[in-house]
């Protein structure tokens, strides 16, 4: 049997209505919000009984998703978001966008930090890294035509 796509990834967030928000006007759309609570919910994660807020974000293209959770409880116990790009696990989400500079522009509006600088690499690419909401490191990548 092979394997048949990513389904999504998973960011946990203090402000999920806040998150939802900067990762709309990124241009995700919202798919939906749900409630996970119970032990069914917690033998699956190992935490036991748990309640959890999720929102389901899509890219425009349909093939990819976030997956935003806030834990009411458990609570959260660790926190990693201003580790150095250099630190070992999950690190980033990176998007590809039409134009960086308004992407840029509108992100801002709503908290976004650039990192770095916009860099372009060879002929193909204008990339940077951008802190968003709750310090969530994320990529911007514009190719080149």
């Amino acid at each position: 049997m092979a394997l048949k796509r990513m389904d999504n990834v998973g960011i946990v967030v203090n402000d999920l209505d806040r998150t939802v928000d900067f990762f709309r006007e990124l241009g995700l759309e919202l798919e939906g919000r749900a409630a996970i609570e119970g032990e069914w919910a917690g033998r699956i994660t190992g935490l036991g009984d748990q309640h959890v807020e999720i929102a389901m974000m899509r890219t425009p293209d349909g093939h990819s998703r976030l997956e935003l959770s806030r834990f009411i409880t458990p609570p959260v116990v660790a926190d990693h978001r201003n580790a150095p790009v250099n630190a070992l696990g999950y690190l980033r989400v990176m998007f590809a966008v039409d134009d960086i500079d308004d992407t840029l522009e509108r992100l801002r509006k709503r908290g976004a930090e650039l990192v770095g600088e916009v860099v372009r690499y060879k002929d193909a690419y204008r990339l940077c890294y951008i802190r968003g909401p709750e310090g969530l490191l994320i990529g911007l990548a514009q190719e080149l035509s």
